[in-house]
């Protein structure tokens, strides 16, 4: 039924109940003659977890700083690919290096790096970034985008693992 024949429809029997008018029949027909079909829409509910991932506190660094022994390393460092994902709750941690990549500091202590787009800068992600969570919990390259908190958004190109190698 429209809405105006809804109205009058109900309007007439207040008043028909409340005796104040003469009865007025409505052949169910007529009404349904003149009802339109009811539009129906679709509504479609999506939720989605965004996880920040910031730079690490000074007072974090501080301390990790202050566990390094205070001889001279010899150490240098060599970057292995790393093929697959890595999950988004083991990440500690980011600092932006040059170019386009990132350092990752992970709550096993182990530096992971993420390379982004040619066109992104790395320095956009100074303050961290905010990466959309997946079914899988998982931070892929190729799936994946990073937004920084100035709106740029870049595309996970690869990971690779920092290893010390001695000399």
């Amino acid at each position: 039924m429209t809405l105006l024949s809804t109205f009058l429809a109900s309007t007439l029997l207040l008043l028909q109940s409340a005796g104040g008018a003469p009865a007025v029949k409505i052949a169910p027909e007529a009404v349904l003659e003149n009802a339109q079909p009811a539009i129906q829409g679709q509504v479609r509910v999506r939720q989605s977890v965004v996880i920040r991932i910031s730079p690490p506190a000074p007072a974090e660094s501080d301390r990790a700083l202050a566990e390094v022994p205070r001889r001279k390393m010899n150490a240098r460092y060599q970057e292995e690919r790393v093929d697959g994902c890595v999950r988004i709750e083991s990440i500690a941690g980011s600092k932006p290096l040059a170019n386009n990549r990132l350092l990752l500091f992970m709550r096993d202590r182990g530096i992971l790096t993420i390379s982004l787009d040619r066109v992104c800068s790395a320095q956009s992600f100074y303050s961290g970034f905010y990466v959309e969570r997946n079914g899988d919990g998982m931070l892929c390259p190729g799936r994946d985008k990073l937004r920084s908190r100035n709106g740029m958004e870049c595309e996970v190109g690869g990971l690779g693992r920092l290893v010390a190698i001695r000399d």
